[in-house]
């Protein structure tokens, strides 16, 4: 379980929000600028809280007074909008980076059915595959809980469904914590089993 209070004073307005995710999908929905990916970045260590605390598992992530556990510690997969894969690497090499079992990432490159792209590079495959391949990245480290900052924006309509059915399946059989922002109300709805309504920092609905 993922239990966060989070406070943290932006630009224009200050983030102040307790939320707990349990084995399900949460979605953090709202307009953007509504500080929905800084939440994500405080649970994964991108940035720190002004104050608050964040457990997962019942390890202690992050408490005011204490000393901040490091990113790579975490134990948390993150999916990030641009997919962040290294052009330089084949999509084999990008997969296996921070692998922690190979019986594990066989299982997703079949689930998922990406064999035959393991030796290309990011800049010769398309948008939905780059989705997959950054997801089962994100996933080969036997993360704890996941976390996806609107991975399926750029996709085309019918690449966004299938992309978003490969999640569900997934998360079937991972039974983790994760967590999704989005503002496209239909997506929130098919993928979340609760939805976060957040606006200028705040917790305004929850719905689920």
């Amino acid at each position: 379980m993922l239990q966060t209070v989070i406070i943290k004073k932006l630009k224009n307005f200050s983030i102040d929000i307790t939320f707990s995710v349990h084995e399900e999908i949460v979605v953090l929905f709202g307009p953007s600028g509504a500080g929905k990916t800084t939440l994500l970045n405080c649970i994964a260590g991108l940035v720190h809280p002004d104050s608050g605390s964040i457990l997962l598992n019942e390890r202690t992530l992050y408490e005011l007074g204490k000393k901040a556990m490091p990113v790579q510690k975490r134990n948390i997969g993150y999916l990030f909008q641009d997919y962040a894969l290294f052009p330089h690497m084949t999509v084999e090499k990008n997969i296996k980076y921070g692998m922690k079992d190979e019986a594990l990432l066989e299982k997703l490159i079949s689930v998922i059915g990406i064999s035959h792209l393991l030796e290309s590079y990011p800049q010769q495959i398309s948008g939905g595959e780059k989705q997959r391949v950054a997801l089962i990245r994100a996933l080969a480290t036997k993360p704890e809980a996941l976390l996806l900052d609107e991975p399926f924006s750029s996709l085309d309509e019918k690449t966004r469904t299938e992309c978003q059915d490969e999640l569900l399946r997934l998360h079937n059989i991972w039974k983790i914590p994760v967590m999704i922002v989005t503002h496209d109300w239909e997506e929130a709805q098919k993928l979340g089993d609760r939805i976060l309504k957040i606006e200028q920092g705040k917790l305004v609905e929850m719905i689920g």
